[in-house]
Parts: structure tokens; C-alpha cells; sequence
């Protein structure tokens, strides 16, 4: 056997290309492209634009409304009442805040009146500092919950 009867064919590898996500990164789409493949290419309107455009029934009524709408906050009476009742127990605002795990600009917008009423939160401060803040008999002392047997 002599050299010259041997002859190399070349050999061709082809790579597969990643198909899902990954498929449609610029660089798997360049060597699509080097290698001769029909790529196809679409832009969606709105893509990756983070926009909740959806116009709803409440959009709808919300533009048809003459009047300005605003939050609720916290009557002044209540606040007081949580102003009145943290004093009494001989608590600022910030040691307050801290017992009941909130921050201490929710106190000071609640006495201020400029909170917006959060039942959980107002549950937290009538623990507190031991007065009625919502219901029958504001600003009376807290009765606890009556234990079912």
C-alpha cells in the first residue's frame, strides 16, 4: 500500500443549533445565517416594554367621573384617640412604631390624619396602646375578644 492510495476526504461537522431562548440571541442567529439557514425574524409591538396598557371597566368609569377622587385617610378624631392613648402609656411615636412593627412615619401620618386607614395596622395600635379606635365605642378602653369554647 503506498501513500498515494490513501486519500483524506474531509470531514463536516455541523453543530445543532439551540432551539427555546437561547435560540434567538444575536449570536446563535449570525451563524445561522453564515451557515446558509432561512431566518426569520419579528418584532412584537410592545416587547420588553414593561407597559400595562389594558384599558378596564374601572379606566372607564374613572374618566367619565366629573368629581376628584381621592384615598380615604384617618379622621382627625382617631388620630387623636392614638395620639392621646400612646401619651397616656408614655410612648413617642418611634417606640410605638417599633412594638407594633411598622415604621414611624405611619404613626405620625395616622395622628396627623394623613394615613391612609389600614385595618390591620389600626388593630396593631388599638393592641397597643389599649384604646378602641374602630367600630362602636371609639376611644373607649379595649375589651379583649370574648374566647370561644
Amino acid at each position: 500500500m503506498s501513500f498515494q492510495d490513501n486519500q483524506w476526504e474531509p470531514v463536516i461537522i455541523k453543530k445543532k443549533l439551540p432551539k427555546g431562548v437561547s435560540s434567538k440571541s444575536e449570536k446563535v442567529v449570525n451563524a445561522a445565517r453564515r451557515q446558509g439557514l432561512a431566518v426569520d425574524t419579528v418584532t412584537k409591538y410592545g416587547a420588553a416594554s414593561n407597559k400595562h396598557t389594558v384599558t378596564t371597566l374601572n379606566t372607564a368609569k374613572l374618566d367619565q367621573e366629573s368629581e376628584e377622587l381621592k384615598h380615604d385617610k384617618v379622621p382627625l378624631e382617631i388620630g387623636k384617640l392614638i395620639q392621646k392613648g400612646r401619651q397616656d402609656k408614655g410612648l413617642t411615636q418611634k417606640d410605638l412604631a417599633t412594638k407594633i412593627n411598622e415604621k414611624p412615619q405611619i404613626i405620625n401620618d395616622y395622628e396627623a390624619g394623613r394615613g391612609i386607614p389600614n385595618q390591620t395596622t389600626l388593630g396593631k395600635i388599638e393592641r397597643a396602646i389599649g384604646l378602641k379606635l374602630r367600630g362602636k365605642g371609639i376611644g373607649g378602653p379595649l375589651e379583649p375578644p370574648a374566647k370561644k369554647k
